[in-house]
């Protein structure tokens, strides 16, 4: 469901992270009413675990999952990454108001056997989410639309860029992507022209 936030909406998406969650709900309800026979294939060759989407450890898992129901195959992935899909208030809400199924109870599976699966997966914060988080849900929130909605999120755009490019990359990430150009599908990826 996550995918519709970058597609369907444009530079000011960020204005919409504190009600992340209705917004998702929301764009699905708006994909549904404009793309009918909406299907989705979700790539899990390899997974992003930890706090993302910039800063996530690749762990390969060799799946490709696709359903005609966006509620039901981010259920199931949650449901593998160790997450219990109904926790998960984007999940509950498209489920509760008819967007699809999240309910692992009420998804049929074919192919794998994926009951058992539980890798035990985190979200966690990085130096990023831990800022973001205090004026989008914390006690700065009062200073959302100044910081958000004004020029002065081009520093936030800044900041996130420099520590991710120039900090974060260089002497943590880029290790474990070294690490990661040894599997399969990193000799894949370094194929690619």
């Amino acid at each position: 469901m996550k995918n519709a936030f970058g597609g369907l909406l444009s530079t000011c998406r960020h204005y919409c992270h504190s009600n992340i969650h209705a917004t998702l709900v929301d764009l699905l309800r708006i994909q549904k009413e404009i793309h009918t026979g909406i299907f989705t294939v979700m790539d899990g060759t390899t997974c992003g675990n930890g706090p993302g989407p910039r800063t996530m450890i690749p762990i390969c898992k060799d799946l490709i999952l696709a359903s005609d129901d966006c509620v039901a195959i981010d259920a199931v992935a949650a449901k593998m990454m160790g997450f219990d899909p109904m926790s998960l208030k984007f999940i509950r809400l498209a489920a509760e108001q008819g967007l699809g199924s999240g309910s692992m109870s009420d998804i049929e599976i074919i192919g794998e056997d994926i009951r058992k699966e539980n890798w035990g997966f985190t979200v966690g914060d990085n130096t990023a989410s831990k800022v973001g988080d205090l004026f989008w849900f914390g006690p700065l929130k009062w200073l959302q639309r100044l910081m958000f909605h004004t020029p002065l999120v081009y520093f936030f755009i800044f900041a996130s860029a420099f520590y991710h490019d120039k900090i974060w990359y260089p002497f943590k990430a880029g290790k474990i992507v070294k690490e990661w150009y040894k599997t399969q599908w990193g000799q894949l990826f370094l194929k690619y022209k």
